[in-house]
């Protein structure tokens, strides 16, 4: 029971935008409850996939509501301001229409709802301003309207249009009503027959006024009697004689003799056939017979392109349940024994049926799509791309679009699916792009749809997942992002460059005609497009290929529109700011071309010139250093007379500090490799000297020693890591490394002095720099042709003993020498730790 009253609730909301369409909403379910907030009885419609509001209006006494086609509720809230709901079963519509009759005091039977009767309590001051006192028994009486004769259609037409121009919203419903109840269309419809016969063109240009203005009226349910299958070509015979025009138009011979209506696959529902008809003929009726919206005013006619709107609803949805009639379809059109012109009749009433399914919402156009699709209506596209026929091939494209459109991964994974059993050349995708390179149009505009369309298949944006839907499914999306691009990357980039490394073939352009510039200047927008969305194919792509050479041949392109897309190419790469785009710029020495059509475009102040000074002082301001060198060490020359601009001398200056800076930085690290790398911190030395001195040296052995080589080797380790790094970046010998103690800066070799005697009171004191005492053991060491051991060297050599105290600075020298003099050695010397 819950379902069946859900399903009947069930509404689609929609609203009349500033083109007199009908946007849709969304769907949802109606109720009608008592809101607080508006302190009144109100139509609220929750949305069914989120639960939010929708709509909320309050059902006020004096808005007039409309049922239409038993499904349909139509209100306006305020000026310019329509709404409408439609509901799934009548059943619904139905129950609301009640509760809105109820609010208002009206019948239900009735189908359209508004106050007669003026309050004068309220709204008597607004009442004496606006109306009349004439116009109040008016508002409250029933309107009758004269005897249909044609004596008197002067007076039938004074009545009409005084209810059109001056009349009250509630005077013109009062006709409405009266012209319904009467039947007074047909009455009026047999006068015409009168007039035409007896060629009373007085009478016939009263009666065009009479039904302009029943036209204005804005009454759905008159739109119904007038459009009926009965009426309607009398309808249009009235509308033929327009009082300014000296002759009578030919509408009905031109619907009814040349206007033919093709059932390429016949059609069984007559219910279908007649919506048809009366849809084409109802849009010929606005379109080509009424006048220019500048005569009427905007809001005049909204119920007439709602009447348009629902029938082509209806047409798609009694279309997308037949599945025989879709089934025939799609068998004639990829049979290969189907005649050209019927497979072009079949072609063009698919692509008529697309157009309708935009009118649906978003979930019936999904369904809508998705019943296309298991019927093979991609499989068919592909069939038609194949043919000679230009007019099929069109009317092909645009189906395609509509597709893409709304559900490009569907595309894309039958683009994919086909490509496991399909050689290139008959995918789906590289037809598309080969009708795009071969448009026969001389502007181009097909190729310029198609390249929209590819940009949507090739759009990683509509490849990621939203944030509402579940980790599955974003995993997926990354997966069809990765697949596809590397399939397209495989498969189609080649079919797409072809023609520009065709016209570049021989290092200059073998064509530079409009068409040829046009069409390659959309190869390279789409590849712009490439550079900023695919940052890894298409970098792989361009480097590989040596695609940016090709592109910036067409500098020389006597088109100024093509040479400007080949530099926003080149300022694309540039902009990404990519180490590998920068070394493949330098490494072929393209900043060339460049420069070339720089200096030949001359002094001439013109976009093309802008252009490039601007890829010069972007480079400059974003400090892209390798850029910046390259430009100035090899294209200074002739850039350096450039002196209208400051860019080039800009740029020179910040090549020249680039080049200081790094001087100043190797200096620096030169410095503190010499003063600071190789020295151990002063607190580090006193805090070993305290641990050694503090050591108990009664009870402590010389054999419980630890050997002096291995003392050498565990303080040493750090210290010669650092220096054979140093070394090897210098480029010393790896092989003399191995041999000999590590080199330091001066390149000469060091004796380091370990003096093992420890009772001789003339032993100089550990870490002096005086040579040791006759017989104390030293490491061996060369002894080359080499000037004097400068004190910085033996403190050096000292460190790398790693002795306490064996660091010798030469500003410390006499106050050691003061020290060692006036102290007496209290302990036996020891060797470091």
């Amino acid at each position: 029971m819950a379902d069946t009253t859900s399903t009947r609730r069930r509404v689609k909301l929609y609203m009349l935008n500033e083109e007199r369409q009908w946007d849709d909403q969304g769907t949802g379910h109606v109720s009608s409850i008592f809101v607080e907030r508006l302190k009144g009885m109100s139509l609220q419609v929750r949305s069914e996939t989120d639960g939010t509001v929708l709509l909320e209006s309050k059902i006020q006494p004096d808005t007039m509501y409309q049922k239409q086609q038993e499904t349909l509720i139509v209100w306006s809230e305020a000026a310019n301001y329509d709404l409408a709901l439609s509901f799934q079963e009548q059943a619904g519509c139905l129950e609301i229409w009640r509760k809105i009759c109820q609010v208002q005091g009206k019948d239900p039977s009735v189908d359209i709802t508004q106050d007669c009767l003026i309050d004068h309590g309220e709204h008597d001051e607004e009442f004496q301003e606006d109306s009349t006192i004439e116009d109040a028994p008016d508002a409250a009486q029933e309107i009758e309207l004269p005897p249909c004769e044609l004596s008197k259609l002067e007076e039938i037409w004074n009545i009409f249009t005084e209810s059109s121009i001056q009349s009250t919203p509630i005077r013109k419903e009062k006709l409405s009503v009266a012209i319904e109840n009467s039947g007074y269309i047909k009455k009026l419809l047999d006068l015409f027959h009168m007039c035409e016969d007896l060629d009373n063109m007085e009478g016939l240009h009263h009666l065009y006024e009479i039904f302009k203005n029943i036209f204005l009226l804005n009454r759905n349910e008159l739109f119904e009697i007038m459009f009926s299958e009965e009426t309607i070509f009398d309808v249009i015979g009235v509308l033929e004689h327009q009082p300014s025009s000296p002759q009578p138009s030919q509408h009905r011979t031109y619907l009814k003799e040349t206007a033919k209506f093709k059932q390429v696959v016949p059609m069984t529902n007559k219910e279908l056939l007649n919506k048809i008809h009366q849809t084409y003929r109802v849009q010929y009726i606005q379109d080509v017979i009424l006048p220019t919206p500048s005569v009427f005013e905007e809001n005049h006619l909204s119920s007439l392109t709602s009447f348009i709107f629902f029938n082509k609803v209806e047409i798609v949805s009694m279309i997308q349940e037949d599945e025989k009639f879709l089934s025939s379809l799609f068998t004639q059109l990829t049979s290969d024994d189907t005649e050209e012109a019927v497979r072009r009749d079949l072609v063009l009433f698919l692509k008529e049926f697309c157009t309708f399914s935009q009118t649906l919402q978003q979930d019936s156009r999904e369904s809508f799509f998705k019943t296309l699709s298991s019927f093979g209506v991609l499989s068919a596209i592909e069939v038609i791309l194949g043919l000679d026929d230009p007019q099929i091939k069109s009317a092909a494209i645009d189906i395609f679009s509509y597709i893409v459109e709304f559900s490009p991964s569907t595309v894309r994974e039958f683009i994919m699916k086909e490509g496991q059993k399909q050689d290139d050349d008959d995918l789906l995708v590289n037809l598309v792009i080969d009708q795009m390179i071969n448009d026969p149009d001389p502007e181009l505009g097909g190729a310029l749809q198609l390249m929209g369309v590819l940009k949507l298949l090739i759009d990683p944006e509509n490849m990621i997942a939203t944030s509402n839907v579940s980790l599955n499914a974003y995993y997926f999306n990354k997966t069809e992002k990765s697949e596809f691009l590397v399939f397209f990357y495989k498969h189609s980039m080649h079919v797409l460059t072809a023609p520009l490394y065709a016209n570049t073939s021989e290092g200059r352009l073998s064509k530079d005609d409009f068409q040829s510039a046009q069409l390659q200047s959309l190869i390279l927008e789409l590849l712009t497009f490439c550079i900023e969305h695919h940052t890894f194919h298409i970098k792989n792509y361009i480097i590989s290929k040596d695609l940016l050479r090709r592109v910036l041949l067409l500098l020389k392109s006597r088109h100024r529109f093509l040479a400007l897309c080949a530099l926003r190419f080149m300022r694309k790469i540039v902009g990404i700011k990519d180490d590998f785009y920068y070394r493949y710029i330098i490494k072929g020495s393209l900043f060339k071309p460049i420069v070339e059509a720089f200096l030949e475009n001359g002094t001439r102040y013109n976009l093309f010139n802008s252009a490039i000074i601007e890829l010069f002082e972007f480079i400059k301001m974003e400090d892209i250093k390798s850029l910046c060198a390259h430009i100035v060490e090899t294209h200074m020359k002739e850039l350096e007379s450039v002196n209208y601009v400051s860019t080039f001398n800009s740029l020179k200056m910040r090549y020249e500090q680039q080049q200081d800076g790094l001087k100043d930085k190797l200096f620096d690290s030169t410095s503190v490799l010499r003063n600071h790398r190789y020295r151990r911190d002063a607190r580090t030395l006193e805090e070993e000297e305290e641990m050694w001195f503090d050591e108990d040296d009664e009870t402590e052995d010389l054999d419980s020693m630890v050997p002096v080589s291995d003392v050498l080797r565990s303080s040493l380790d750090a210290d010669f890591d650092h220096i054979n790094r140093y070394i090897g970046s210098r480029k010393v010998n790896k092989d003399q490394s191995r041999e000999s103690p590590p080199r330091l800066f001066n390149n000469r070799s060091t004796c380091i002095n370990i003096n093992l005697r420890n009772n001789s009171p003339n032993t100089s004191p550990v870490g002096s720099p005086a040579t040791s005492p006759t017989g104390s053991p030293t490491i061996p060491c060369p002894t080359p042709n080499t000037s004097p051991i400068t004190p910085s060297e033996k403190a050096l050599a000292a460190k790398r003993a790693g002795l306490v105290g064996l660091v010798d600075y030469p500003d410390e020298d006499s106050d050691e020498e003061e020290e060692d003099s006036e102290t007496p050695t209290a302990k036996r010397p020891r060797l470091a730790t």
